[in-house]
Formats: structure tokens, sequence, C-alpha cells
């Protein structure tokens, strides 16, 4: 056994956290027997002195809310994909013992609307909600070649900033209302990034339009347990493809994997875990 490298998840609340399901499954089919991967309750107030302790043992952090943008002042470096999205979830260290932070949520998004058949280029996409996910919505989109995406939110102040950031990554966007059911409807991607409830909520007063139009497109929902959520059952019910935030979730905690250990992510042994815990839930 070699010498021991540590790496965990940050954030509050942590106890429903299945990162750590999802880094041990990589490590064990890895063979990385050195390798330990933990789970720490940590916020605004106590994150800065856990985090000046670490050790030179510690190869990577996963973080999670409300640590994303907290993390910032204690970097060397932030990844531009990170800065432009405001949300750094993932920490590595360089060679020199240098902190650097990225974000994998991107690429689990990619990865996620991928599995269901959405393909680049995306000439037009819709975001529901305007919360911390939609800005990795955003630039995930901008990575499949969208060209135009509607975001549609219950204040058009909370989703000025997102305008900004598509703007920035050569996207055309507007703000909308969330009753825009046409809208939605019409998009070749949907990516709904509301909490459980106003997601509940929203796919009810939807599902009229939706009887008469079938949707356009696959949709993305953030959430994932319980799964299937009301809007994929929306979906399913009308005959169109779906995907929930487990998809988003093991994608990102794959590319973490690889950016901590410099190897490939046993990805499918990664989704056996998740799988099974949250079926234990």
């Amino acid at each position: 056994m070699g010498e021991l490298r540590r790496a965990a998840v940050l954030g509050s609340p942590i106890a429903h956290s299945i990162s750590p399901a999802l880094h041990r499954a990589a490590y064990d089919a890895l063979g990385l027997d050195d390798w330990r991967y933990d789970a720490f309750e940590l916020n605004e107030e106590t994150f800065g002195a856990w985090f000046t302790q670490l050790g030179p043992e510690w190869s990577g952090l996963s973080l999670t809310m409300p640590l994303k943008r907290v993390v910032v002042p204690f970097l060397a470096e932030v990844t531009p994909l990170a800065a432009a999205v405001g949300s750094v979830n993932t920490v590595t260290w360089t060679p020199a013992g240098e902190p650097v932070g990225t974000n994998t949520d991107v690429y689990g998004l990619v990865q996620a609307l991928r599995s269901v058949g959405v393909v680049a280029p995306v000439k037009s996409a819709c975001i529901v909600g305007a919360g911390a996910t939609a800005s990795s919505a955003v630039a995930a989109l901008a990575e499949l070649g969208c060209q135009d995406v509607v975001v549609l939110a219950r204040s058009a102040s909370r989703a000025a900033q997102l305008l900004a950031l598509a703007s920035e990554l050569g996207l055309t966007a507007r703000v909308g209302a969330l009753d825009e059911h046409d809208t939605v409807l019409s998009a070749e991607a949907v990516v709904v990034t509301l909490p459980g409830d106003a997601a509940g909520a929203w796919a009810d007063a939807l599902r009229p339009a939706a009887a008469g139009q079938q949707p356009t497109g696959p949709m993305l929902d953030v959430s994932y347990h319980p799964w299937p959520t009301r809007a994929a059952q929306l979906w399913t019910s009308v005959g169109a493809a779906s995907v929930g935030g487990f998809e988003m979730l093991l994608h990102q905690a794959a590319e973490q994997v690889r950016l901590m250990t410099g190897l490939t992510a046993p990805v499918e042994d990664m989704r056996v875990a998740g799988e099974k815990v949250l079926a234990s839930r």
C-alpha cells in the first residue's frame, strides 16, 4: 500500500450526498487502495479554518452548497469556465501545492443531455429556473453549440446574470415567464433547475398544453430523488425523453475522479454504486 491520498466532499447539509459512494466505487474499481474519500459538514463560517490546515496528502475536494463561491478567495487559480459560471465545485492541487478551482457540473450537464439524444448544434433551448445550477446549464448549452436560449424565471432580476453569461458565451438569450408553455414545448432541449416542489407545480401547469403539443426536445430535470419527478413523468406520458440529475451528478463525479487521480473514471461501476444508494432511500 502506497502513501495515503485523501479527497472529500464538503458542504451543508452533507449527510444526503452520494458523492462518497461514487468516488469510493471508482477507487475500488481502479485498485486505488491508498485513496480515501470522506464527507465533511462545513458552511461559510467553518470552511476557511478547515481548508487552510489541509496537509500534502490531500488531492481533491468536491464542493456542494453553500461553498461553491465561498472557496474562491482561498484558491491560487480558478479556471476560466469556473470563473465564467461563478461556481467552483472541484479543487485540486498543482505539483507545487497550489489549490486550483474548476467546475465539472458543466461537463456533467453536457453528458446528461447527450444521454437523451441532444446533439450539437442545438438551435434553441429553454432553462426553467434561474438558480445556481442554471449558470452551469447556460455553459453546457453553449458547449453543445446552442444558438438561442430562453430562461423562464419567476423574477427577471434573478435571471440578469444568466443573460450576461449567455452573451459572454456567444448565445442569444432572453428572459420569459414560467407560463410560456409554447417556448418550452418547442425547444430542442429543456433543462429544469427549479427545486422539487416548484418544479412539480410548473410541470402540473404545463400538462394541459403538453397534451396537445408533444415536446420537441428532451428534458433534463436536475432533481434526482425521488425519481421520476413530475416533470419527468409528464415527458414520459407524451412519449418524450427525459433524464434526471443523477446522470449529471454521475458524470461530474467521474470528471472529478479523472482530475484528482489522473485516471479514467469507471463510470458504470460508479453508476451501480450510486443507484444502490438511491434505491435504499
